[in-house]
């Protein structure tokens, strides 16, 4: 068995990219309100987007709604593979599939 993505597997990361699965594909979520759905610290939630960022799973687009610059967040198709792949060995570890 191959093990667990250490990148997704840390806790504030898993939840991040569960979070962001659950948009479509052309989807993207803003900072603020990731930031308020899973009550994490700006610092902290930049600090483990970066990690997601480095690993190619979550895009960041900065840009500027009229003067007041926007993040929008999305998992990227290596992102959601690496989601999936994920979930894919945590059941089996845990039973659920062989």
């Amino acid at each position: 068995m191959a093990d667990l993505d250490p990148v997704i597997h840390a806790q504030p990361r898993l939840r991040i990219v569960a979070t962001l699965a659950t948009l479509g594909e052309t989807e993207q979520l803003s900072f603020p309100r990731l930031q308020d759905l899973l009550e994490m610290t700006a610092g902290n939630l930049s600090t483990h987007l970066r990690k997601l960022e480095d690993a190619g799973y979550v895009s960041v687009e900065k840009t500027h709604r009229g003067r007041i610059p926007v993040t929008y967040l999305a998992l990227t198709r290596t992102g959601r593979r690496a989601f999936e792949d994920y979930t894919t060995q945590l059941r089996a570890l845990l039973g659920g599939e062989s």
